[in-house]
């Protein structure tokens, strides 16, 4: 396995195809070093000894041992590790750990090449093509982003009655030797900084679509792809260093007549298959979510907990009804995703026939549960924010400068005025008061609220996998036998299970 270190120096070897701002810059520039930083953190800690069982793994190709974020989950150990290697992570980082696309990426198009081959009688080598690349992305230890979301165009056509086609990837000539892609993918997180880029669909596609139903991978700094790059840093400080800068980065990613080689494509024109993909990497996505949102509920916690104590006002019982809220909710989130991945197995739900068996039989979480969890703990964003205001007052609007704090004529002043409980050093409270500015008034800060309410899918599609995917029939039959009605079954449940 590689070191942070190796990392670093294998994306400053990468050609320059990352504009930002106006510029070309390396990936290494120190605009991106905070995101390299946080990436780097899942090197360090898959170092430690005390992490080996949740930071690696052994590789079902290999047998040898790699780390959890290039692994195929092959039991429900891997899918409970992962889950929790992922908070662990993000509570060190204090925000998104970025790595996660790359094993919920791999997880999906693992199952669905498998199923696309079977489909087609052996004459495509889907399967056996990212296997092989799998084998090197685990070997090397490289990192890989998921390049899903599309620009869509008019929202209100399907992808093959888009007046550019572009609007969404697709596939725009095959060659003998590999396709030709064109299209834009946008808010790809940490593209800039990987080292292999997933390509995926978005949505279920038509017969008519089929060129959408596209999947492949190739090197961040591949001929034809050109990334421009939105930085997310917080206000670098010059006299009150924060104990970690988190940093992460999206991109939108043009592919303009990009040459994709054979040997990199895992699915080329399979429109049945290209909807399943696009879910279940967002279900795997979603399993994710249940170990860093969680993660941040805890940040977030600390953080309304230590504002009370900053105001001296954390003995009140209001505070209490807002850290249990935040309490729970966190840890319901958490729950869901436990279950989602005590309930996996080689199953995928498809609408009609329920779950079925899918994939060459690794492990899938439970689809109900990844979506449950995420769409709970995603709708509670902005609420999360508005009790951290409320508990914390003005004064993380209006804040001084650091500057001032560190100015002779000025500093003393501003520290005397800025103590509020006795019992807490004043140096500390000043701190407290940059930190919760970095979380609600920052840029950064209101970004990294759109990604956790937006990140893995939007509510409402978490609202609809769930509303389709329930057994709402069988809860209905249950009623009206209990009301007395016609078509009463009081087993209708039992009869599911």
């Amino acid at each position: 396995m590689r070191t942070k270190q190796d990392y670093i120096n294998g994306l400053s070897r990468m050609k320059r195809n990352v504009y930002f701002n106006g510029e070309r810059i390396d990936r290494t520039d120190e605009l991106q070093m905070a995101c390299l930083n946080t990436i780097g953190t899942t090197y360090d800690e898959a170092e430690k000894p005390e992490n080996r069982e949740l930071c690696t793994a052994i590789s079902h190709l290999t047998g040898e041992r790699i780390n959890r974020f290039n692994h195929i989950h092959q039991n429900t150990d891997d899918l409970h590790n992962k889950q929790d290697m992922t908070r662990m992570l993000c509570q060190k980082v204090g925000g998104c750990i970025q790595r996660c696309m790359g094993i919920d990426a791999t997880n999906a198009i693992y199952n669905v090449s498998f199923e696309a081959d079977k489909m087609n009688k052996g004459e495509t080598r889907y399967h056996e093509n990212f296997k092989k690349w799998l084998t090197r992305f685990q070997t090397e230890d490289l990192v890989g982003c998921a390049a899903q979301t599309d620009v869509k165009g008019d929202r209100m056509l399907r992808p093959a009655e888009q007046p550019d086609p572009g609007a969404y990837v697709h596939i725009k000539e095959r060659l003998k030797d590999g396709i030709v892609v064109e299209g834009c993918k946008l808010h790809i997180s940490e593209a800039s900084v990987a080292d292999e880029v997933l390509v995926i669909p978005t949505r279920a596609l038509r017969k008519e679509d089929k060129d959408y139903a596209v999947a492949f991978a190739v090197p961040g700094d591949w001929d034809g792809l050109k990334q421009v790059v939105t930085i997310h840093n917080l206000r670098r400080r010059e006299h009150y260093q924060r104990g970690f800068m988190q940093g992460a980065t999206d991109s939108y990613m043009i592919f303009d007549n990009c040459f994709v080689p054979w040997d990199r494509v895992f699915l080329a024109g399979e429109h049945q298959h290209g909807g399943i993909l696009a879910l279940l990497f967002a279900l795997f996505h979603r399993h994710s979510y249940s170990g860093c949102k969680p993660a941040i509920g805890d940040i977030i916690l600390g953080t309304a907990a230590l504002a009370a104590e900053v105001n001296n006002v954390h003995k009140a019982s209001h505070i209490r009804e807002k850290l249990a809220e935040i309490i729970m909710t966190t840890e319901l989130g958490y729950a869901a995703g436990y279950t989602a991945s005590d309930l996996g197995k080689p199953e995928v739900y498809i609408p009609g026939l329920g779950f079925c068996p899918y994939g060459p039989g690794s492990y899938i979480p439970h689809s109900i549960y990844c979506n449950v969890g995420r769409c709970l703990s995603g709708e509670a964003v902005y609420r999360e924010g508005e009790m951290l205001c409320d508990i914390a007052g003005g004064v993380v609007a209006t804040f001084p400068h650091e500057r001032d704090f560190a100015n002779p004529e000025t500093g003393d002043l501003l520290l005397k005025y800025t103590k509020r409980n006795p019992d807490m050093p004043v140096e500390d409270q000043a701190q407290f008061w940059r930190y919760l500015g970095d979380i609600l008034c920052s840029a950064t800060g209101g970004i990294a609220n759109v990604g956790n309410y937006h990140g893995g899918g939007s509510p409402i599609m978490e609202q609809i996998a769930i509303t389709t995917q329930y057994d709402i029939e069988s809860r209905k039959k249950l009623v009206r036998y209990i009301a007395g009605m016609s078509g009463g079954d009081r087993d209708a449940l039992a009869k599911k299970k």
